[in-house]
């Protein structure tokens, strides 16, 4: 039996914002302003774990990588211009739209279909990669969504997880900082309460059977105005990644 984890009030927020993905300026600021740093991480894991070499011309040529919760593609363009062959998946319906026109207008031959994890692993679709970016903390049950994933992947392959620390320091900055006092994101978007520590997200990826392999923190820089990362200061925004043995 599949179980959904998916919650429709966690897609509705997403829903009403579809139309912005692509603004620098809008409510994905963030998302644009961390994506660097990101794409840091994950092109480094990716290319160490197949022993591909980033200098080269299309380095992730052959690899088929799900980027789930894809929202407008911020990260599936990325991976397509590296040459890999990638699924952009999302629960909510009009971003699918938002990612296939930006997809369109950049040249690139992205699949991005309306459709879950769940969904996708009871089709018996696998997948070399699975970038699941800022998605746990907004499932309606972090388990059961991430076995999902852990059986997307075929034998050897690599999942990258980002997500949010719940410390009394995440919530001054990804809910007092964000969403009240910078207005980065609609207030609302991101729920406290659902944010995973570190230990409890690797807990739920062993339980998954999947071995996590390295994590790192995702750290805001005010004077530069940068993101970067950190093998020390997991305290808010971090990311991991783990294999399939």
């Amino acid at each position: 039996m599949t179980v959904d984890t998916v919650d429709p009030a966690e897609v509705a927020k997403f829903e009403a914002m579809a139309a912005e993905w692509w603004d620098p300026e809008g409510k994905f600021k963030p998302l644009h302003m961390l994506n660097p740093c990101r794409l840091d991480y994950i092109t480094r894991q990716i290319a160490a774990e197949f022993g591909r070499d980033l200098a080269g011309p299309a380095p992730f040529k052959g690899l088929r990588i799900l980027d789930i919760g894809c929202g407008g593609g911020l990260l599936s363009e990325p991976m397509a211009r590296l040459g890999a062959d990638v699924v952009g998946a999302d629960a909510a319906e009009r971003n699918i739209p938002v990612a296939r026109v930006h997809a369109e207008q950049s040249g690139l031959a992205i699949d991005y279909r309306h459709t879950t994890a769940e969904a996708l692993a009871a089709a018996g679709e696998r997948f070399d990669v699975v970038l699941n970016m800022e998605v746990v903390e907004h499932v309606a049950d972090p388990q059961a969504y991430l076995t999902a994933c852990q059986e997307l992947l075929k034998p050897g392959g690599l999942m990258i997880c980002s997500t949010l620390n719940r410390n009394p320091k995440s919530f001054l900055m990804a809910i007092i900082g964000a969403e009240w006092v910078m207005r980065w994101l609609p207030k609302g978007t991101h729920d406290w309460a659902k944010f995973i520590t570190p230990d409890e997200l690797y807990a739920l990826i062993e339980k998954a059977g999947l071995r996590p392999v390295d994590r790192k923190g995702m750290v805001f820089n005010p004077v530069t105005w940068r993101w970067g990362l950190s093998d020390r200061d997991l305290s808010c925004n971090y990311v991991t990644a783990s294999v399939k043995p």
